[in-house]
């Protein structure tokens, strides 16, 4: 972790899954239901893929999610697998599945309490991000929770571009992008904020998170230099 010489931050900027919520605790029991589905539906002949293969692609948007999960898939199967994987994703929240990393949400509350804005970017689907949010109890610590599902936004660059010009926040250093894959870093640096990266996620591939300002090994570690 480098902050010499760098502002300490009046708003970050947080993405959701690999950042706050340890996603595949809630995608092992979802992914395998949203295969099964398809099949019986007939939208989908082959075998589910590998969660890791799922995993591996959190970050992306949708659209080229499933393009790359099912290569030959059609327009109605994607659109499907949408809907599916957002209803069995509430489903097991209410259920009580998924967890945030250790120490998010006090760390959250830290940084509130010492005058620091939050706010979310992810590029999932809305009700999915605001769900995690709600079910996990954090929620509230938040000034605004932005998805591209909502906004429609086709990539992490515009979405923070347009969280920074609705909340009236000059793009500058003083403002951090947390996240755990090359979108998060890229939607940083493009944005002109201090990108910092989430080493301790392990979704991605490392040399994502290369041309990152700041690296953390744990959630926790923000708390020591804000």
């Amino acid at each position: 972790m480098n902050i010499e010489g760098r502002n300490r931050p009046q708003a970050l900027i947080f993405d959701m899954d690999g950042t706050l919520f340890k996603t595949d605790t809630l995608l092992e029991v979802v992914h395998p239901r949203v295969f099964a589905t398809l099949r019986d539906e007939g939208l989908y002949t082959g075998e589910t893929p590998p969660l890791d293969h799922l995993l591996a692609c959190l970050g992306m948007l949708l659209d080229d999610l499933w393009r790359k999960l099912m290569p030959d898939s059609s327009l109605a199967a994607r659109e499907r697998a949408d809907e599916l994987l957002l209803q069995y994703e509430l489903e097991e929240l209410e259920a009580g599945h998924g967890s945030l990393y250790g120490g998010v949400e006090e760390t959250l509350r830290e940084l509130k309490a010492r005058g620091c804005k939050l706010f979310v970017a992810s590029n999932g689907l809305e009700h999915y991000v605001k769900g995690v949010a709600e079910h996990k109890g954090i929620a509230s610590l938040f000034d605004g929770i932005y998805s591209a599902g909502e906004y429609g936004t086709s990539s992490k660059v515009d979405l923070v571009a347009r969280l920074l010009n609705e909340h009236k926040l000059e793009p500058s250093p003083g403002i951090w992008m947390v996240g755990d894959r090359s979108s998060d870093v890229e939607a940083g640096k493009s944005n002109g904020l201090t990108a910092v990266a989430c080493a301790y996620a392990t979704y991605g591939k490392a040399a994502e998170l290369e041309g990152a300002d700041i690296f953390i090994s744990a959630f926790t570690e923000l708390a020591s230099v804000v």
